[in-house]
């Protein structure tokens, strides 16, 4: 062998020594901390075991009820005004080197309110 091999063996092995002394330490087994005791726990798994339909995945069983988080007639107006918004469609990177231009009217107030008013007459 020649020294360049030795010295490389020798780095090789200097570097495994290194990480090996850098392993972590054995603290012991530690302590279960809990804020239930015994017979809250034991209780609890009783419920849960007796626990109707506790297998079933979540929507097998048909279509949950819908609970609406938005009052529907700002929903509404919000989606009338957004459909009669002017290039709605069109963003000025729709094209290179391209510019938006306003190709429409602004006619959302008039369609509001010609809708708006047969929805009243109900």
């Amino acid at each position: 062998m020649n020294k360049l091999q030795i010295i490389t063996a020798a780095a090789a092995l200097s570097l495994l020594a290194i990480t090996g002394a850098q392993a972590e330490g054995y603290n012991g087994v530690h302590t279960h901390v809990s804020s239930k005791n015994r017979a809250d726990v034991d209780a609890e798994a009783v419920s849960t075991a007796a626990a109707p339909n506790q297998n079933v995945a979540r929507g097998s069983r048909g279509a949950e009820a819908f609970k609406p988080v938005a009052n529907p007639d700002a929903v509404y107006e919000s989606a009338v005004a957004t459909a009669h918004a002017p290039d709605q469609n069109v963003s000025g990177g729709s094209k290179y080197n391209s510019r938006l231009l306003s190709t429409m009217a602004r006619p959302a107030p008039a369609v509001q309110a010609q809708q708006a008013t047969p929805a009243t007459a109900k």
